[in-house]
């Protein structure tokens, strides 16, 4: 069976399942929408005393909000259940029925799990993108949309890689879970160019916990400020970084002994 065809089982179960609590929907409507409000609030007073914000002007820094929202909306639906089951399956054993079927593990408890409801901060970044462009008046060419696609699927691979190496921990270690809660706080440093910080945290944003590859890079596209070598530099980096989760992976499976030993 294609890695296709499994995500698309999956997601069928996943979403019969979410769709059995719609409450939920507006429980997460209403999150998002709080959180939209409290960001443009925030960008709103920041900007009556300051024309930019680490080189980047109101428009831009509300086109990387908007990519902020996107990737917080991959994250939540598609890249962190996964991980999160994961971790749950290592501690209690139930991986090993995973692990028994014939298809690629990795692949089987990466997309096991959809949170459709989570998925609403991809469109509200979505809108935020739009708004944002059409205040810029900005066409986004072929070339752009383009560049902005690569980087947003670079960024998502390097944000995954991160998030299996994380919870490839939990064959080793049992409190890993509170690891994931770490980086999604520092995520949060994601809706702002990475540009404003000082260089040290810069450094640490970029290369230790990739979150400037994430939001900002993908931004950058988006409002021009994209060079090559930065472009070059996020394709090579989400190659590697990706090689070594699945080594990483693959030697934690290594070390499994399985839930009856």
């Amino acid at each position: 069976m294609s890695v296709v065809r499994l995500f698309m089982a999956y997601l069928r179960v996943s979403v019969a399942g979410e769709a059995a609590y719609r409450i939920n929907f507006f429980v997460q409507f209403f999150q998002s929408i709080v959180g939209l409000g409290t960001s443009l609030g925030g960008l709103s007073i920041i900007f009556s005393y300051t024309s930019l914000l680490g080189g980047w002007r109101p428009d831009e820094v509300l086109v990387l909000l908007g990519v902020y929202l996107l990737v917080g909306g991959i994250i939540g639906s598609l890249i962190r259940p996964g991980m999160e089951d994961l971790i749950e399956s290592v501690r209690t054993g139930t991986i090993d029925f995973t692990l028994v079927k014939p298809a690629d593990a990795q692949v089987l408890v990466s997309i096991r799990r959809f949170e459709m409801w989570q998925a609403l901060d991809i469109l509200l970044g979505f809108g935020v993108l739009a708004y944002a462009l059409v205040r810029l008046g900005t066409s986004v060419g072929l070339l752009r949309g383009l560049e902005f696609t690569g980087m947003l699927l670079a960024g998502a691979v390097i944000v995954y890689s991160f998030f299996l190496m994380l919870a490839t921990l939990s064959f080793w270690f049992i409190r890993v879970i509170n690891v994931l809660e770490i980086f999604q706080s520092m995520y949060e440093a994601g809706r702002w160019p990475v540009s404003l910080y000082p260089g040290w945290l810069r450094y640490g944003l970029t290369f230790i916990v990739p979150v400037a590859f994430a939001t900002t890079v993908p931004a950058e596209a988006l409002t021009g400020r994209l060079n090559w070598e930065t472009l070059l530099g996020t394709v090579a980096l989400g190659s590697v970084v990706f090689i070594i989760a699945r080594a990483v992976w693959r030697v934690g499976l290594r070390h499994y002994s399985g839930a009856s030993a």
